[in-house]
């Protein structure tokens, strides 16, 4: 009898296929949307689950009690209830860096975009206002020579950092895991602390998974650190910022932008604040999954399951145990 894996939520046909074909054999994957009877049925079977975080609490746990991996496909494990994991002994796996590339393309775009205004000067041209206003008041600026500060240098952040110097930008980094010298020089980053990085960088981005720790540490007081023509860039998870002091400053010109992949709210409401200012982008947490990844992160997470199954140790284990 094959070993089943439950894979959810449900995926669009096209990338379901990509699931199946790499699917090792001996192996079974049962598709189902978490909270239906489907879903509960195939988790009182599943050895593993593969997907994404959803509702992953006691209760799932309870519902699965053959449970010997849960392996994510993203990087970010916020939704999975760590305790209720470490307490059925489950391990919690994440992709494994599978999207740190296409994060790290999404963070410099973002970074682009806010500093060459390129969303309403594309919204002039199509609205047939061609370089219209006075161009010493509607600056746009170059990344090069700007000091960029990375907080967390995980896999993304060391992606972020390798293609900020292809820019001629000057990189420092906050982590509280630091490099060894030889690797920051490798790397060619500096480490500098938490509240110089935010007094001294002309561009802010954030890397951080979502904890107590991480939470809102972007807020007022950091804010109010940062250079009045410093951006900041989030495409790690809304609540590390408190979008209420974000728009306070947004708004008085406290900084000059911020690129925004994610909200605290997903998706957010049609009359967010923050949607009402002019020196802020957004993408709609899209940072991650490109056409490329998604066969490496599968990839990446039948290859976990297939090191559970023959008596090793998962890789990427971000909570509960392994």
């Amino acid at each position: 009898m094959a070993t089943k894996i439950l894979f959810a939520p449900r995926q669009p046909e096209v990338i379901l296929d990509i699931a199946r074909s790499l699917t090792p054999a001996a192996f079974e994957l049962v598709v189902a949307d978490p909270g239906t009877p489907e879903f509960y049925q195939a988790a009182a079977e599943a050895e593993y689950y593969l997907g994404l975080a959803r509702q992953m609490g006691g209760e799932f746990f309870r519902a699965a009690p053959n449970l010997r991996l849960v392996q994510l496909l993203s990087a970010g494990y916020d939704r999975v209830d760590v305790e209720a994991a470490r307490k059925a002994g489950v391990p919690v796996a994440n992709n494994g860096g599978a999207n740190a590339i296409a994060v790290a393309e999404h963070s410099l775009m973002l970074m682009l975009a806010v500093l060459k205004r390129l969303v309403r000067l594309h919204n002039d041209v199509v609205a047939g206002k061609w370089r219209i206003g006075n161009l010493a008041e509607t600056r746009v600026f170059e990344l090069a020579g700007k000091t960029l500060g990375i907080v967390g240098l995980g896999n993304i952040g060391k992606k972020v950092a390798r293609r900020a110097a292809a820019f001629d930008m000057d990189v420092q980094y906050y982590d509280i895991a630091r490099l060894t010298e030889d690797q920051e020089d490798a790397l060619g980053v500096r480490f500098v602390l938490y509240d110089e990085l935010l007094r001294t960088s002309d561009v802010v981005t954030l890397h951080v998974s979502l904890d107590d720790s991480t939470r809102k540490m972007i807020g007022a007081r950091e804010l109010s650190m940062m250079k009045r023509d410093a951006i900041l860039v989030n495409t790690c998870r809304g609540p590390v910022v408190d979008e209420d002091a974000l728009y306070a400053a947004l708004k008085d010109n406290k900084i000059f932008g911020a690129g925004l992949d994610v909200m605290v709210e997903e998706p957010p409401q049609s009359k967010h604040q923050l949607f009402s200012l002019p020196n802020v982008i957004f993408t709609p947490h899209t940072a991650g999954p490109t056409w490329e990844n998604y066969v490496a992160r599968f990839r990446n997470g039948f290859d976990n399951i297939q090191r559970v199954a023959a008596g090793r140790a998962p890789l990427w284990v971000v909570a509960g145990e392994a």
